[in-house]
C-alpha cells in the first residue's frame, strides 16, 4: 500500500510540477470559469467540442497542486471522448472522491491517483473544480463555478 501511495503522490507531483494542456483549447467554442473561494484556486477550462466530441480540452489558472494535478489529469483523460462520455466519468471520478464508489483503475486511469484527497474533505473542492467547470463548460453556462 506504501508503494502505491508513493506512486500517486508521484503523479500528482509531476502534474503539478508539468501540467499537461495547459493554455486555451485549439478552436476553442466553449469555456467556462471556476472559482474555490476557499483556498483561492481560479480555473478556466476551454473545449473544442464538434459533432458530439471533445476534440480538444485545455485550462489555465492558479491552484494548489491538487487542483492543477488534477485539472491536468482530466485534460489528458478528457481528449477525444464524446460529450456523454465525459459527463460519465465525472460522475464516476466525483462519486470516488465523494466516498461513494471503490478505486477503480481500469475505469478511471491515472485520476485514482487523487482517490487519497477523499480523506481530507476539504481537498475534494480543490481536486473537483476543474470538473465542475469542464461542466459549465459542457453546458454552456455563463456564470463563473464556485465550489460553495
Amino acid at each position: 500500500m506504501s508503494d502505491l501511495r508513493s506512486l500517486y503522490q508521484e503523479i500528482i507531483l509531476d502534474h503539478y510540477k508539468r501540467p499537461r494542456h495547459r493554455g486555451v483549447a485549439a478552436e476553442a467554442n466553449r469555456e467556462a470559469e471556476g472559482y474555490n473561494p476557499l483556498c483561492g484556486d481560479k480555473v478556466r477550462v476551454t473545449l473544442s467540442v464538434r459533432d458530439g466530441r471533445i476534440e480538444d480540452v485545455a485550462f489555465d489558472g492558479e491552484g494548489c497542486a491538487i487542483s492543477t494535478a488534477s485539472a491536468s489529469l482530466m485534460s489528458e483523460a478528457l481528449a477525444g471522448l464524446e460529450v456523454e462520455e465525459a459527463r460519465q466519468l465525472f460522475e464516476r471520478f466525483h462519486r470516488l472522491l465523494t466516498g461513494d464508489a471503490v478505486a477503480d483503475e481500469e475505469e478511471l486511469g491515472k485520476l485514482i491517483a487523487l482517490s487519497g484527497v477523499r480523506e481530507y474533505p476539504m481537498r475534494v473542492k480543490c481536486a473537483t473544480l476543474a470538473w465542475h467547470t469542464l461542466q459549465a463548460a459542457l453546458d454552456g453556462t455563463d456564470q463563473a463555478v464556485s465550489t460553495e
